[in-house]
């Protein structure tokens, strides 16, 4: 089979290096328009010159030249991408989120099926060993109905200060709000438990934190040059030097050098204060959702924590599920009749994962890439197809929205305006 990658950056290229290096999949052109991920690109997928593009124009001026296409590029690149990829012919995994804008989330889903194309969103999380444990648990039908989740999303402190303070999603209006660009992720999972589509949504959060005003006094523009560097945790040289070759610091540089890394940190964004970027995606935010078979859910993301992971409590009929994903854990009890009564706690470590994401980032390829090989003999549905991953995308907007004006959003009401109107 053979595959385009649009998006050379971090995950477009475990997608593409697994497919190729351990699926055997021929990557027969790459679109960035970063010469350097380009290159490291084409070198590790042997991809030829003149199949690499800086943009995405002259790439399907080609016409269908591969079976299927990952696009993996910046947020807003999406919905042009894909509605240009469909219409050149190709099956697409797309990265989330599908679009910042619900409008166009919902116009890709039209035109893929339309067309009779397969769009699957890399809701990668579907794919783990742990969340499809619980998935499996909850489908036996011992706990009875899922009638409330209270779930958190422990960002990290070092993660938010890279990603969404200096980084690529720092800025609502350069990328996604962060409640849709980090947190679709918990917003998909949350109806693929609860088995229904929200009915109303409010969300309440701020940027508190990483502001000017915090910074600490005397401080500079940038790390290297500042006085106060010595003293405090998120000096770029704290936080980059001791992961040389590792994530995140591969994004800020890809040499293993001490002395190439600190000559980026001069110009590179993230050498930059974190009190001063141009930032502005909430560093803490509640969620909550009412779904149409009346079930609640309760949703938390912060930055002010050194762990990065999630934890969920499902509450069901006849038992309840504690899970923590970052030490892969689940807890599984059945109620008793009475305080007084033993009740029954069953712990499952679910299979170890097998790549990033707990094993999600091979696990979407390989569904991805079995659901492409079955096309014409069958009309199997992806686990994150476009159609299962709207309406999360539809949950994380509302959410903004909710969070911005002040007022709670009625999901009908929403949906309706975007029938209508096809824009909000």
């Amino acid at each position: 089979m053979k595959l385009a990658l649009m998006g050379a950056g971090s995950r477009g290229m475990i997608y593409a290096e697994y497919a190729c290096h351990q699926k055997g999949q021929e990557i027969v052109a790459v679109v960035d328009p970063n010469p350097e991920k380009r290159r490291r690109a084409a070198e590790s997928l042997r991809i030829p010159a003149d199949r690499q593009f800086a943009q995405a124009e002259p790439f399907f001026a080609l016409g269908k030249i591969a079976d299927a296409l990952i696009i993996a590029s910046l947020d807003r690149d999406h919905y042009g991408e894909a509605m240009a990829a469909l219409d050149a012919g190709y099956d697409i995994l797309l990265e989330k989120p599908i679009s910042p804008d619900p409008a166009e989330c919902l116009n890709i889903q039209r035109k893929a099926e339309a067309l009779g194309r397969r769009v699957t969103v890399c809701h990668v999380l579907r794919y783990t060993s742990f969340y499809a444990k619980i998935k499996e648990i909850l489908e036996e039908g011992q706990l009875g109905r899922v009638l409330s989740i209270d779930h958190s999303e422990n960002i990290g402190n070092y993660h938010m200060a890279h990603s969404f303070v200096r980084g690529n999603w720092r800025n609502s209006g350069l990328s996604s709000p962060i409640i849709m660009q980090k947190s679709c992720h918990d917003c998909d999972l949350m109806v693929w438990y609860v088995g229904s589509r929200a009915r109303r949504v409010s969300s309440f959060g701020s940027l508190n934190y990483f502001r000017k005003e915090n910074a600490p006094e005397g401080s500079a523009e940038r790390c290297l040059e500042c006085p106060a560097a010595e003293g405090c945790r998120y000096d770029a040289r704290k936080a980059y030097l001791p992961g040389l070759g590792m994530w995140p610091t591969d994004v800020v540089s890809p040499t293993r050098s001490p002395e190439e890394l600190l000559e980026v940190l001069k110009t590179s964004p993230y050498g930059r204060c974190v009190y001063r970027c141009d930032n502005n995606v909430c560093d803490h935010q509640v969620t909550i959702v009412e779904f149409e078979n009346d079930a609640t859910v309760t949703f938390h993301l912060s930055a002010f924590t050194n762990r990065n992971e999630r934890r969920i409590h499902i509450m069901c009929e006849n038992g309840e599920i504690y899970g923590n994903d970052g030490t892969k854990l689940l807890e599984v009890s059945r109620f008793a009749s009475c305080g007084l009564d033993e009740y029954t706690m069953e712990t499952i470590r679910p299979a170890a994962p097998s790549s990033g994401h707990g094993g999600g980032d091979s696990g979407i390829v390989d569904d991805f890439l079995r659901l492409m090989e079955a096309k014409e003999s069958g009309t199997e549905e992806s686990l994150s197809s476009i159609a299962r991953s709207v309406e999360s995308h539809l949950i994380a907007y509302a959410a903004e929205l909710s969070r911005v004006t002040g007022k709670t959003v009625e999901m009908d009401e929403l949906r309706q305006k975007l029938e209508q109107n096809g824009s909000i």
